[in-house]
């Protein structure tokens, strides 16, 4: 090759390279940010969907999906489509949460992880270290402080020196007609999770003028008993003079509530009966179902399905788009995935078309807006604090009605 075609060649080979390189590695160009190219966005979940007691969140993915979907329809963030890649299941074991955390960051490439639902969390530390942007139900401890972790409704499991929200006991003070003079016995699975929600609530409960008889995390998280008996008479015996207390309020699962209530109801208590997790309009269609949860007072963090919102009405339309056009039962699982998503697509739309780390980071530090369905939203307080907002649902007659209607309490400090 005669001398000047050399040098052209070689003036040529080293552009490419140049070029590759830069694409490549180049600061805040898309194809160097992990899971964001110039017209996508990779985000995938984490959820328990299998569980050895049957319960399952597995909606949480539907509700993502809904909320992703309609952002796709709407043209994505700022020109980027989501490319959903659906929710990994964890099984409620800490070493599939982990795992599932590792697949979606080093084989997936996701740039975000979004919903994550779960009672176990073993993959906070890892997606935190691996600046992962993480979104999902903050009733674990790993949403409180960490850098890259989010609670769609904030923090509601805080550390020392944030805030509990007062949802619960101030609503249950309004069923009650106030909390002086009443007593309330609190009971939870033997994990992380119910000591955790032990510890918060009884100083909640306290706050609120209640007398607290009975709190323990002492139901076994991974056997679920056939006897309640031994629970349930120590609970009728913690109340005002070795009595019944006024309320019993339960910080476990579908599975094991149903079989507490029924072994209350069967012993004769005529208290009130509380619990976090049974809004479901599916969990009815069992007789024996129904009849424990009768009466029951559900505690949501979000607008009740009864409420009569744009968001609302929002919320059902994405919904059943996204169950193919069919009228499917609501509950609190579709939710937690669709305010996760949202909270997720939000924080991303303020960080523009630059989209990387660094720049959801910057959009979330200074995020805020008003009018949820979870109430307002501010970050980073939220990773302090929830946004204290609820309401209280009753089961009556075969049919959820606003015991409490959403509201938004103060919060008090937590220590």
């Amino acid at each position: 090759m005669p001398r000047p075609l050399r040098v052209i060649a070689a003036a040529f080979a080293l552009f490419l390279v140049t070029a590759c390189n830069s694409a490549s590695s180049g600061g805040g160009s898309p194809s160097s940010v992990r899971g964001v190219t110039a017209d996508t966005i990779r985000v995938g979940g984490i959820v328990s969907m299998t569980t050895a007691s049957g319960y399952s969140k597995k909606d949480t993915d539907l509700g993502a999906r809904a909320r992703y979907d309609r952002a796709n329809a709407e043209g994505g963030v700022n020109g980027r489509r989501i490319e959903y890649l659906g929710a990994e299941d964890d099984g409620q074991d800490p070493a599939r949460n982990l795992a599932a955390a590792r697949e979606l960051v080093q084989q997936e490439k996701v740039f975000a992880v979004s919903p994550m639902s779960s009672v176990t969390f073993a993959g906070a530390d890892f997606l935190d270290a691996q600046k992962v942007p993480t979104v999902g139900w903050g009733t674990l401890p790993s949403f409180c402080g960490p850098a890259h972790l989010y609670g769609f409704n904030g923090c509601l499991v805080p550390t020392p020196g944030g805030t509990l929200n007062q949802t619960w006991p101030e609503g249950l003070a309004a069923v009650l007609g106030g909390a002086r003079g009443k007593s309330v016995a609190l009971i939870a699975g033997d994990n992380d999770a119910g000591k955790f929600g032990i510890r918060t609530f009884t100083q909640g409960f306290k706050a609120a003028g209640f007398q607290v008889s009975y709190a323990k995390a002492v139901v076994p998280a991974t056997s679920m008993p056939s006897d309640w008996s031994a629970y349930t008479k120590e609970i009728l015996r913690s109340g005002p003079g070795g009595g019944a207390p006024h309320a019993v309020v339960s910080v476990m699962q579908t599975p094991y509530n149903i079989g507490l209530f029924t072994a209350l109801k069967r012993s004769g208590y005529k208290g009130v009966i509380s619990d976090p997790t049974d809004y479901d309009p599916g969990l009815l269609a069992k007789e024996a179902t129904k009849q424990a949860l009768d009466g029951v007072h559900v505690l949501l963090q979000f607008q009740p399905f009864e409420s009569d919102t744009p968001a609302m009405r929002q919320f059902k339309s994405d919904i059943k788009k996204a169950a193919g056009g069919r009228d499917v039962p609501l509950n609190m699982h579709m939710m937690t995935g669709y305010m996760s998503a949202d909270l997720f697509l939000s924080v991303a739309a303020k960080a523009g078309k630059d989209l990387t780390t660094e720049s959801f980071q910057k959009a979330a530090s200074g995020f805020s807006d008003t009018g949820t369905l979870v109430g307002d939203r501010a970050l980073p307080k939220g990773q302090k604090e929830s946004f204290g907002c609820g309401a209280l649902v009753r089961l009556e007659n075969g049919r959820y009605e606003v015991a409490v209607p959403f509201t938004c309490y103060p919060p008090i400090p937590f220590g």
